[in-house]
């Protein structure tokens, strides 16, 4: 196993972070810096090589097993400089080491079993957060997903053993019980699934975030309305009909949850072609959306729905005549906050997982989805033999969820996703 090495912090900062991991990594700092610290203490060291000093930095050491990825692990603290980066990475190469590939850190932790797959995923998601329901979902995912999924397969150990017992001893008089102990332990298992796929949408749209579509005739004041939910000037606003011709969007935060808020062309019959190619792909937009806001100036007809799209009706101009129903004026502000307040609220129903286990990457989904499969196989299989097969089946997907076993090419697509320091 090779020596790894790279920068854990952002750059542009005072200080940058360097982190090594692997079997030369506290021979390879000691020719750096003299002489190392006691273990996970830490203390300062003057950096250097061959007479060339590089820096004067912080050094913490973990030896293996107790660091983040189970080996031997240093950290530096370096002055934040590109310079001072630069030279000491060239030393670490000349000395052994190399710089490390995106994940490379968080996929030997997970070898070494200092994490499972999923804590590894909840992991790369917390950094990516972007929303306080994000990092909440996140933080949960690496605890509660990875204990759920203990519990799964302890369930499933136990069902297989009433199995197993069936199948050893088929002349024996084993009570009924057993069975029917049996077949109702694994329809539990299997709601248990279906209830963590049925709360699985909801989980992935946090995780990507939501689209929600403002959809009206020209000149409705849709633009207007996306720039006051920005806080900025996003979209072009003119007196003149047909302005939008294409998705003009920003990304906010709604009550934690990230929303792309899109604007789209004014919905009208025209015989400009580029306004109608914006006509149609507003109305594609529309049918693929989250949620939609439908605008609607004083005296005019509201939009029609896609079907089966949760929406809000809403009258814009509001300062100018007391709208029928829930109005706004984006220019002076009438209205607004309940607005938001109700857009908040919308999109956190709409990644509301009931508490659930989140399942918020298609790869968990996949797993469970194939686990659920088999356990219902299962009760529909009257021969013991079979049925212990489909229940194998269903404890391999599992095992594919924490990542106890996989190909190669999965540990590759989780890992690959990682920023270089993790």
């Amino acid at each position: 196993m090779s020596t790894i090495f790279a920068p854990i912090t952002g750059r542009g900062g005072a200080v940058t972070v360097l982190r090594l991991s692997g079997p030369g990594t506290f021979g390879i700092v000691q020719a750096l810096a003299g002489s190392l610290p006691a273990p996970r203490r830490a203390s300062l060291r003057p950096l250097g090589h061959e007479g060339r000093r590089l820096d004067e930095a912080l050094l913490v050491t973990f030896p293996a097993p107790h660091s983040f990825t189970g080996e031997d692990v240093a950290e530096i603290s370096l002055h934040g400089g590109r310079a001072v980066l630069a030279a000491v990475s060239e030393v670490l190469a000349t000395l052994g080491a190399r710089p490390a590939e995106p994940g490379e850190f968080s996929r030997r932790a997970h070898q070494n079993g200092k994490m499972d797959l999923l804590q590894a995923e909840a992991m790369a998601d917390l950094i990516a957060a972007e929303t306080e329901a994000q990092r909440a979902m996140a933080l949960e995912s690496m605890t509660g997903l990875s204990a759920a999924c203990l519990i799964w397969r302890e369930e499933l150990r136990q069902i297989m053993a009433r199995q197993e017992a069936l199948i050893d001893f088929p002349d024996e008089d084993l009570p009924p019980e057993v069975e029917a102990a049996l077949l109702a332990g694994i329809i539990a298992l299997r709601d248990e699934m279906r209830a963590a796929l049925s709360a699985a949408p909801a989980a992935e749209r946090l995780r990507e975030g939501l689209e929600f579509v403002i959809l009206g005739a020209p000149n409705a004041g849709k633009s207007t309305l996306l720039n006051a939910l920005a806080g900025e000037e996003i979209a072009i606003v003119s007196d003149i009909p047909g302005t939008t011709r294409d998705a003009v969007g920003v990304r906010v935060d709604l009550g934690g949850v990230p929303v792309h808020i899109t604007d789209t062309a004014g919905l009208r019959e025209t015989e400009d072609v580029i306004e109608a190619e914006g006509v149609k792909r507003a109305k594609a937009r529309a049918a693929r959306a989250d949620f939609l806001l439908l605008v609607a100036a004083p005296g005019e007809a509201f939009p029609e729905a896609p079907k089966g799209i949760p929406c809000l009706r809403l009258r814009t101009k509001a300062d100018l005549t007391p709208a029928e129903g829930f109005g706004v004026s984006a220019r002076t502000g009438l209205g607004m906050a309940e607005l938001r307040a109700k857009l908040a609220e919308a999109a956190a129903e709409l990644t509301d997982t009931k508490g659930a286990a989140a399942l918020a990457r298609p790869r968990q989904i996949a797993c469970v989805r194939d686990t659920e499969a088999a356990l219902d196989a299962a009760l529909h299989v009257e021969d013991p033999e079979l049925r212990g097969e489909e229940l194998r089946s269903a404890s391999q997907a599992l095992a594919r969820l924490v990542g106890i076993i996989g190909v190669e090419e999965i540990l590759d697509a989780v890992f690959s996703g990682f920023c270089i320091g993790k």
